[in-house]
């Protein structure tokens, strides 16, 4: 089975986690062959190239494979793309992220590649941006959705979303949760010497935050909630893990609130290093309005760590209020100060959170079972294209 990935770019995020994770699995896979195509990775977020750069015969950079609508470039992608699959003539394309994922298919398609397969991390559209915007996006992936005999899902509130939006058919979608090393997780610990380096002391209550330092990511809902929430709990720290445009912005706007000295900044953390910050943390919140599902969340839950995030896409399917953490309605602020202060002063409620997620991400969130599923998934795809259409009943 000759397989090839497409993804826009390699920056440090969820979605480029699980598909560099893939690739490398498949290879030990025998009998699968595996290419992966990307994009330039430019911006703060941070690179993962060279966890695939020397990795032979695997990674193909495609230049003018870009993030920005550029009709030029966006042309002569798909112009690029087509050839090189109808050189390598794989089985199977596989596509991730909204501009690969659309230039990604139609070029599998003219390409005459038998199985074309998109993965969606999160939505490209929704209430988060404005009605033009969802217009043009929802167009896009209905377009891309007719050249798609497959779609995976992180979450089962992205199969919800786009069927609603007139995208494919129930029976097309799978879900097969965002796997990911466990080990690195369960080994995480609460170390003194890392408190340290930050500036946190010993008895410090640490609220994490894993996310780009960006718009949607909830970091503001924080700031309006600081000033009152350190007030009544002097003790609590912020501590944000990532990095982005809004740096500048967000460590400028905590100082004017007057809580400055209650935020630290992390910066940008590579990926293995994320279980070491973890393990500092008290409680992990994830406030952010668009994503599919937050790798933060069962990452957070494998560390034994309990959390809080709002109630949207995907979230609600890792973070199961009174049992892994507590789901907030989007934007409520009074809740999300209430919750909070709940887990601050409530030593046993975190334990029980945690134990709860520890044990459902041991049972769903292994990258050996995201790899099986994937795989068989792969095969049955292949299996129902070779085998044709089933004759009809007379």
């Amino acid at each position: 089975m000759r397989v090839v990935h497409i993804i826009t770019r390699l920056i440090v995020g969820g979605a480029q986690e699980n598909t560099i994770a893939t690739v490398l699995a498949l290879r030990n896979r025998v009998g699968v062959e595996v290419a992966l195509f990307a994009g330039p990775t430019t911006g703060p977020e941070g690179s993962l190239e060279s966890t695939v750069r020397d990795v032979p015969g695997l990674f193909t950079l495609i230049p003018s494979l870009v993030r920005p609508l550029n009709p030029w470039k966006d042309l002569l992608t798909l112009v690029v793309l087509s050839r090189k699959l109808k050189s390598i003539r794989p089985d199977l394309v596989h596509t991730h992220s909204g501009k690969a994922g659309f230039v990604g298919r139609l070029a599998a398609r003219l390409a005459r590649v038998p199985v074309v397969i998109h993965t969606i991390h999160g939505p490209s559209f929704g209430p988060f941006q404005g009605a033009l915007p969802n217009a043009v996006y929802v167009t896009a992936e209905r377009m891309a959705g007719r050249v798609t005999d497959h779609f995976v899902v992180v979450a089962d509130a992205m199969k919800r979303l786009y069927l609603a939006a007139g995208i494919g058919r129930p029976d097309q979608y799978t879900r097969i949760f965002s796997g990911f090393d466990l080990g690195p997780f369960l080994a995480a610990r609460n170390d003194i010497a890392v408190r340290k380096q930050l500036g946190l002391s010993a008895d410090d209550f640490v609220v994490g935050k894993i996310a780009r330092l960006f718009k949607l990511k909830g970091h503001h809902d924080l700031l309006a909630i600081g000033p009152h929430i350190v007030k009544e709990y002097p003790k609590l720290k912020f501590l944000f893990v990532g990095d982005g445009a809004w740096r500048g912005r967000l460590e400028r706007e905590f100082a004017e609130a007057g809580i400055a000295q209650h935020v630290r900044f992390a910066g940008l953390v590579p990926p293995e290093e994320v279980p070491r910050y973890l393990g500092v943390m008290d409680v992990v919140v994830h406030l952010s309005r668009r994503e599919g599902l937050p790798r933060a969340l069962p990452q957070a839950l494998a560390a034994g760590k309990p959390v809080l995030a709002y109630d949207s896409d995907g979230a609600g399917e890792i973070c199961i209020d009174g049992q892994t953490g507590f789901l907030v309605r989007a934007g409520d602020l009074d809740c999300l100060k209430s919750r909070l202060l709940e887990l601050a002063r409530n030593r046993d409620l975190r334990e029980r959170f945690a134990q709860n997620g520890r044990e459902m991400v041991r049972r769903c969130f292994g990258i050996d079972r995201m790899i099986d599923e994937l795989h068989q998934l792969y095969l049955r795809l292949l299996g129902e294209k070779l085998s044709g259409p089933k004759p009809l009943d007379r």
